[in-house]
């Protein structure tokens, strides 16, 4: 009889678990789709909002913590430590000035909320110094516009203004000879200063071919009188206060256009006909924020005074000798005629160090035993120039 095949013995039903797993459904394992872009944003936005808030929060208690509150709106040596720190955090979309932009405002907001400060700015609104006190204050302080720089000094001076912001040089029109002059005249200091890079634009509401007039405050002529000469030669030229009172021309004049900025073609509904019109692709305004406040040291500082020597041979070669041992850089010198019959000059002078550093005490002491006449502006912290 043939051999019958052997009969595998029946599987334990812990075999049939092991051969046979179970497999578990297809909707426990399924993965929830991710949040939409438009989802995460909303997250952010909310974590977001909470931490300026905190940002804020922490930055007032500190400012109440100061001794004096002058020092409110001229904490110098942490406001340099912040920006040092975002430049080697900021790394990706940021630039360097919209950064800075955000937290200027968070900044300025805090300072609203433990000091208020009025600011005397030569005006009017969007002017080229404005957009310079809104860098420095932004928008939560109380700006004041005024009609001449003489008159931000003015306002300052008898208290109805706790600083002010007016434009001291410019580096394709060199000195602002109104500002310097005042400093001759009234007793306040530079407390700081900021640096723009001014951009001018031809703004108007008519077409390129039937502008006939143009517009715009001496020293923004000035600055485009190359450009102007090749691509509008038949246009009049026109000087008047400011960039905004040219622009406020253009907005109701036909044919009439302004050289102001890409702010106040904003502000007064004008068309850029062109835009980047200055001469120097590097043009930089330095403005002044005066006040009767000391600033204190930072590192990266400059000091400003006012200075006359006898008016003979070789003085002022001698007295800048205090410069020059002590290794001081002179970055700025002016000089004016002085007033009256006496015979001789004023000068401007600005150099880097803080007149409480030993080395500058030392070269004032020296300057100061050449000098008929010396007066310190002050000391403050040194910007870069701001897009």
């Amino acid at each position: 009889m043939p051999k019958k095949k052997p009969t595998r013995a029946a599987a334990s039903p812990r075999a049939q678990r092991k051969e046979k797993p179970v497999s578990v459904p297809k909707a426990v394992t399924r993965k929830k789709p991710s949040a939409s872009p438009a989802d995460r944003l909303k997250i952010v936005d909310r974590q977001l909002v909470q931490l300026l808030k905190d940002r804020v929060r922490l930055t007032i208690e500190h400012l109440q913590s100061l001794n004096d509150r002058r020092d409110v709106w001229f904490d110098s040596k942490n406001e340099q430590l912040l920006w040092e720190e975002l430049e080697q955090v900021n790394q990706g979309e940021l630039t360097r000035d919209v950064l800075r932009g955000v937290f200027r405002e968070l900044l300025c907001a805090a300072r609203s909320k433990v000091k208020t400060v009025r600011v005397a700015y030569l005006g009017p609104p969007f002017s080229f110094t404005h957009l310079a006190a809104l860098e420095r204050f932004g928008k939560t302080a109380d700006l004041i516009p005024v009609n001449s720089i003489a008159s931000v000094f003015e306002e300052v001076n008898k208290g109805h203004a706790e600083f002010g912001i007016v434009p001291i040089e410019n580096s394709t029109d060199g000195r602002i000879v109104d500002t310097l002059d005042m400093f001759t005249r009234l007793p306040l200091r530079i407390c700081g200063e900021v640096q723009m890079s001014v951009h001018h634009n031809l703004l108007s509401r008519s077409p390129r071919s039937e502008i006939t007039e143009i517009y715009s405050k001496p020293q923004a002529l000035s600055q485009c009188r190359d450009w102007l000469a090749r691509n509008m030669p038949q246009a009049k030229i026109y000087d008047v206060t400011s960039t905004s009172t040219a622009a406020a021309l253009a907005q109701t004049k036909p044919g009439a256009a302004a050289i102001a900025s890409r702010q106040a073609a904003v502000q007064y509904q004008l068309d850029i006909v062109a835009e980047t019109i200055e001469d120097n692709a590097h043009n930089v305004t330095r403005f002044a924020i005066i006040g009767d406040h000391e600033t204190s040291q930072t590192g990266s500082d400059r000091t400003a005074l006012l200075l006359q020597v006898p008016h003979t041979p070789g003085s002022l070669s001698d007295a800048l000798t205090a410069f020059k041992n002590n290794k001081i850089n002179l970055t700025w010198i002016e000089s004016f005629p002085l007033r009256g019959p006496e015979s001789g000059y004023l000068f401007f002078l600005d150099f880097e160090g803080h007149m409480k550093e030993p080395r500058i005490k030392k070269a004032l002491q020296l300057l100061e035993k050449k000098a008929v006449r010396m007066e310190i502006l002050g000391s403050y912290p040194r910007s870069e120039p701001l897009a």
